[in-house]
Order: structure tokens, then sequence, then C-alpha cells
């Protein structure tokens, strides 16, 4: 397992992986070629990468993200060190936070 601040990254075996997340679109990436695990509501400062590889989001907030990368990959954030990932397939979940009444994801 791998964490950068707010973003919990899980190695997953590629036949855990669904077929339904391997036969999804990826993410688009940013302006400046990254894909963008999470980007800093408040900094705007993004867990990215560069790698290539593919970023499938699910439509609801609260469940995990999968994140591809054929040949591993760097994930860098402007206030946290640098980590590298291995080639394979992760998870990627956002720390959540209880507020009375509700869960949500942790704004940055």
């Amino acid at each position: 397992m791998y964490r950068q601040g707010d973003i919990l990254i899980v190695p997953v075996p590629d036949e855990a992986v669904p077929h339904t997340v391997r036969n999804r679109k990826s993410e688009p990436r940013d302006a400046r070629g990254r894909l963008v695990l999470a980007l800093g509501e408040a900094t705007g400062h993004a867990h990215a990468l560069t790698a290539e590889g593919t970023l499938v989001r699910d439509a609801h907030p609260m469940a995990p993200d999968h994140l591809h990368l054929p040949k591993g990959g760097r994930l860098v954030h402007e206030e946290h060190a640098a980590i590298s990932l291995p080639k394979g397939w992760y998870r990627v979940v956002r720390q959540r936070e209880y507020v009375p009444g509700s869960v949500r994801v942790v704004a940055d």
C-alpha cells in the first residue's frame, strides 16, 4: 500500500480487476498531460502522474477509482514526497471524514 496525503493507493492483482473497469474509458488528462488522482480544492495542488496509464473513475464519489500503470509511474504532489509505483493495477481511495449526519471525502 502507498499513501500520499489524503490518497491511499492499494495494489490489485490483475485477476481481481473487474471486467467493467477494464472496458471503461480512462479519465482525460489535464492541460499539462497528467492523470490527476485528486485535485486540492483549497490549494489547487494535485496528486498526479505523467506516466503512461489509465484512470477509471467510479460514478459514486465514495467508491474507489482504479489506476492502471503498464510501465509503472511516479506520483507527485507539491506538498508531499514523490512515490514510485511499480507497473500494475491499483485501487485509489480518497480519505473520508465523518461530520455529524454524513461521511464525506476530505477536501484538501
